[in-house]
């Protein structure tokens, strides 16, 4: 069962900053060194001061995150309210047909419980190192201050659009030309119909896996009962029409002449192999189990493989569900990633000679640029197939799906305390 409530967030004061989007960012497990800069250099006030913080004089990271978060409240950047509510999003975003599509959600506090039947599912895998960061960062702020995704069945929606006023309390136009509005909802009729809604709804983690796993720590670290015990969500239907996913590319570097061959080698004894030009290599779209694109990087060349026997897989699959075993990423993990190229468990959550791209321009711009000797283009994951897996309690590869567009940081905090 899901336990649905408004908060009284923390959030900025549209009076004391430039604009909301100046302020606002990606999730921070998607901002890098520089993109981080770049965020600063549009206002000191932006979130990544505190959500990815960095000390002056090498300090403490987490206590400087802290420390600014109430400098920011004492000085009015920030506004507390007084009342709870919950907040109304949509994402108006481009998908890769060239259509504008609209995502529907709003912003709540969620029970934590243990992942399970009719709590929640998670879909991916998670690793301790971004846990512990987040732990610590939570421990010193005491705020959630980024929210987690997750998707539920039924119609949450129906009962906020009716209420929505024609102006937005926020919007943020990012560089993807995604355009986010929030509304803030007071109501308590409203907040009643909605958590009445999703009161035997089982959630689904679409992106923020760490950040469930750290605040289920929090909470029983803390223990006792208290807003602890909740955490900040994005809630969107499973049925939205605006719900996409993409596929996220894998990339292969690091590979002597003998990885080479038993790369090759691997293709060649598991999959169909067809040349391919530019208009069919992007295999999404395609039918079938097991369908990649490749690109060789040294040599330019271009191909559409296509799984040649499924009993491959499930032989060496057997102990898991049929719609774990179906998956692409699955597929390539286990027939070329371990079998083909050695690599280990370990190896792929490293990172080791592994990389990843979320278009094929961008694969195609790291394999010009010499950062990787090959590309494998996966196919997005089908939102059902996500949640069939999530059913079974089982969790896929790292990086299996790519929802889009990401929910931005810095639109409202939830307080822990």
């Amino acid at each position: 069962m899901a336990e649905v409530r408004p908060l009284e967030a923390l959030h900025y004061n549209l009076g004391a900053i430039s604009s909301l989007a100046d302020v606002t960012a990606p999730p921070y497990d998607v901002v890098d060194a520089e993109q981080r800069a770049e965020l600063l250099a549009r206002s000191p006030f932006n979130v990544v001061e505190i959500d990815l913080p960095q000390a002056p004089a090498g300090g403490d990271p987490y206590e400087h995150a802290a420390e600014t978060l109430e400098a920011w409240t004492m000085q009015g950047v920030l506004a507390a309210d007084r009342e709870p509510a919950i907040w109304a999003l949509t994402q108006d975003y481009e998908g890769p047909d060239g259509n504008r599509h609209t995502r529907r959600g709003f912003l709540a506090r969620v029970r934590v419980t243990e992942y399970g039947a009719g709590l929640v599912r998670p879909h991916e895998r998670t690793q301790p190192g971004p846990k512990q960061d987040r732990l610590r960062l939570t421990e010193a702020t005491r705020h959630n201050l980024s929210p987690i995704f997750a998707l539920h069945p039924g119609d949450a929606w129906r009962h906020i659009e009716p209420r929505l006023g024609e102006e937005p309390w926020g919007e943020v136009v990012d560089p993807d030309d995604t355009v986010h509005r929030i509304w803030r909802i007071a109501d308590p009729a409203i907040h009643a119909e909605v958590a009445s809604e999703l009161a035997d709804a089982e959630l689904l983690i679409a992106d923020g896996h760490h950040r469930y796993e750290t605040a289920l720590a929090y909470a029983d670290e803390i223990g006792g009962e208290g807003p602890h015990r909740y955490t900040l969500m994005c809630l969107v239907s499973l049925e939205d029409p605006g719900l996409t996913i993409f596929g996220t590319h894998r990339m292969l570097g690091d590979l002597d002449a003998d990885a080479r061959a038993r790369l090759d080698h691997g293709i060649r004894e598991h999959f169909q192999v067809e040349e391919a030009g530019e208009d069919d290599l992007d295999p999404a779209g395609s039918q079938g189990t097991g369908v990649f694109g490749y690109v060789d990087g040294p040599s330019g060349q271009a191909f559409r493989l296509r799984l040649g026997d499924t009993v491959v897989i499930d032989e060496a699959l057997g102990d898991h569900s049929e719609a774990y075993r179906r998956l692409d990423a699955v597929i390539l993990e286990e027939l070329i990633f371990k079998r083909a190229l050695g690599m280990s468990a370990e190896d792929i959550a490293a990172k080791r000679g592994l990389g990843y791209a979320k278009s094929l321009p961008e694969a195609q711009a790291l394999l010009d640029a010499g950062a990787y000797q090959a590309a494998f283009l996966l196919r997005p994951t089908p939102v059902d197939q996500v949640r069939e897996v999530a059913a079974h309690g089982e969790t896929m590869p790292p990086k299996s799906t790519y929802f889009f567009p990401k929910v931005l940081t810095g639109l409202v905090f939830n307080p822990l305390s």
